[in-house]
């Protein structure tokens, strides 16, 4: 099979005299490495075929002949079609890296979109069926400040357009600090305004509207527990990360803040071998863009942490730092589901200070496969097996020696 790569663009000026008006083709491409996003495959460049433009596609607005584009293209810019125009679409979006720009204030502001990976497939009316299953552990602390909601379906309460949207979903976990009354609160409340904020009329595009409803979520959740938070006498000082998957049909939409983390398993049919797929990105303040931005608005970093205190640079709550950088702005990446995935993990970082993703994917898969574990107390087995799954790993994460509380969720991914 033929990779076509191609870059759409808003603008397409014709190309200069003597060239092709062309795409790249790359022939037997590497294996996938198990990056959703594509974004560490460098794949050899072997001949060039003719791709007629098309004025209606949207996408990068710059001249796609130039010197500039040539070399934004190489750089990573770019989209991919496997087959042909007709068959199946993978899209990857590339900006990272070195050389790759900054946001800018305007997208600090608006939140970040990352595409992790979309496949449109041959028209499917599956969508695919979609179970939580969580285990907690306090570990070595005091209090258990963990918080975590599970929704196999809020379609009903969400009353989205059902001419677009059959099926809405939303799994979310919270490591509090401080205290635990802000995890506590965003467990309560979090879902309960994105319900209020999700469309319920016809919209030009789900992407953006969904996007935008977490945005406005998140920043009103916030705002909401600061204002709480401020008229205790003493203020309350609690902060706590956020980790959420809303499944709009086969679509995922991950938002978070903070170090908790969000893992899909997908089987890799080359390698015949499951892959632990990062969705969501950590929070904290040793990287550059994090660090430019506290610095920005006053504050610094000290020993890894804000003000030499917080570890992460998103977070809810927190209202002593939000005016040192500290946001609740979230990054959203977008991921759509294919047949070959088989469960998604979320966990606080009590579990992967002691676990990589690909230990905790591998100990998940092993429990599953357990033939000794069967049906209990009138549950089926599969569910009995991810039950065992999320409490024989947190408690795991307690034996390695995690001192943190430990939340471990899985989400099976099925029809």
């Amino acid at each position: 099979m033929s990779l076509l790569f191609r870059l759409r663009t808003s603008h397409m000026e014709p190309p200069p005299k003597g060239a092709s008006q062309v795409a790249l083709v790359v022939k037997n491409p590497p294996a996938n490495t198990g990056d959703p996003q594509g974004m560490n495959v460098f794949l050899p460049l072997r001949s060039f075929s003719h791709v007629p433009p098309k004025p209606s596609e949207q996408g990068l607005d710059f001249n796609l002949w130039s010197p500039t584009s040539i070399a934004m293209f190489l750089s990573g810019f770019y989209f991919i079609f496997p087959g042909s125009l007709d068959t199946s679409i993978s899209q990857v979006v590339k900006n990272e890296g070195k050389g790759a720009k900054r946001k800018t204030s305007d997208e600090e502001k608006n939140g970040s979109e990352e595409l992790v990976e979309k496949k449109v497939c041959k028209a499917s009316s599956v969508i695919f069926d979609l179970k939580g299953y969580v285990a907690e552990r306090k570990g070595e602390r005091e209090e258990m400040q963990d918080a975590h909601v599970i929704l196999n379906d809020i379609t009903e309460e969400c009353r989205p357009p059902s001419s677009l949207i059959t099926r809405v979903s939303y799994f979310a976990v919270f490591d509090g600090h401080g205290g635990i009354r802000a995890s506590k609160f965003a467990a309560q409340n979090l879902h309960q305004n994105l319900i209020r904020k999700f469309p319920k009329g016809d919209v030009i595009s789900v992407e953006k509207t969904v996007k935008r409803c977490l945005l406005d979520t998140f920043k009103h959740t916030d705002e909401e527990f600061l204002k709480q938070a401020s008229s205790q006498k003493p203020a309350w000082k609690d902060g706590s990360t956020a980790t959420c998957v809303l499944a709009v049909d086969n679509t995922l939409y991950i938002a978070n803040l903070g170090d908790s983390r969000a893992i899909l398993c997908r089987y890799n049919e080359e390698s015949q071998r499951h892959a632990a797929l990062s969705l969501s990105k950590e929070h904290n303040p040793t990287q550059y863009e994090e660090r430019m931005r506290i610095q920005k608005a006053g504050g610094n970093v000290r020993d890894g942490r804000v003000l030499g205190v917080l570890e992460v640079s998103r977070s809810i709550g927190d209202g002593q730092y939000k005016r040192c950088g500290v946001t609740s702005v979230p990054d959203i990446r977008r991921c759509q589901l294919t047949p070959n995935d088989r469960f998604i993990l979320l966990a606080c970082d009590g579990l992967f200070k002691v676990f990589t993703p690909e230990e905790a994917v591998n100990f998940i898969l092993s429990c599953l496969e357990d033939e000794k574990i069967q049906r209990r107390e009138g549950k089926p087995t599969v569910d009995a097996r991810y039950e065992a799954a999320c409490n024989r790993l947190a408690n795991k994460a307690v034996q390695r020696g995690s001192a943190d509380n430990v939340t471990v969720m899985v989400v099976r991914i099925g029809l």
